[in-house]
């Protein structure tokens, strides 16, 4: 009981700041207003572990590598420490075992991308019913724009459906291909650790 909670509270909180990192990322990519203030927080609350890591890691073609890569850190350690604190045995001395992990790891931010999506498809549609002039609606235009661009032909009496042919299609992605491939490494990971 004592070890499900353990388990249960380092996931939360490493995959709240997995999210936060990626949001920062997405951010940057779309080169939202350093003024807004959600971007304003999501730098001050990253910075104590970015700007050590952008000593070492360059950006590579305006991309925030070392922002990136601590994503995928922290995803790594996170991944690591929940198969330790997992009922299964694992030997992670075996190279199958770190390459697993490290496609977990890269699973997971794939995952957390998703969802961010999905939140910001969820936020910027509900904001556009109740307070379409809310200070965080450009945001939320910039990031998902490129997403539901596709989409937009899905206009039926002036109502866009577009938000949800894409929430629909990241469900399918989600549902699908993330979990076989997720089910996939986990057996190949028992298979070579039994």
């Amino acid at each position: 009981m004592l070890l499900e909670t353990l388990r249960f509270l380092f996931k939360t909180v490493s995959d709240l700041f997995v999210l936060v990192v990626l949001l920062r990322f997405y951010l940057q990519l779309v080169r939202a207003p350093f003024q807004h203030p959600l971007v304003q927080f999501v730098v001050s609350l990253t910075n104590f572990a970015v700007l050590p890591l952008r000593r070492w890691v360059p950006s590579i073609k305006h991309y925030d590598s070392a922002t990136l890569l601590l994503a995928l850190l922290v995803s790594l350690c996170s991944t690591s420490v929940l198969l330790v604190l997992s009922p299964y045995p694992f030997n992670f001395t075996a190279p199958p075992t770190w390459l697993g992990v490290a496609l977990l790891s890269i699973l997971e931010l794939f995952r957390a991308s998703l969802h961010l999506l999905m939140g910001a498809v969820i936020v910027q549609a509900i904001l556009s019913w109740v307070s379409p002039y809310n200070p965080l609606a450009p945001l939320l235009d910039r990031l998902t724009t490129p997403f539901l661009q596709p989409f937009r032909r899905l206009n039926v009496g002036g109502v866009d459906l577009s938000p949800l042919a894409l929430l629909l299609l990241i469900q399918v992605i989600l549902m699908l291909p993330v979990t076989w491939i997720e089910q996939s490494v986990f057996n190949l990971l028992t298979r070579v650790l039994s």
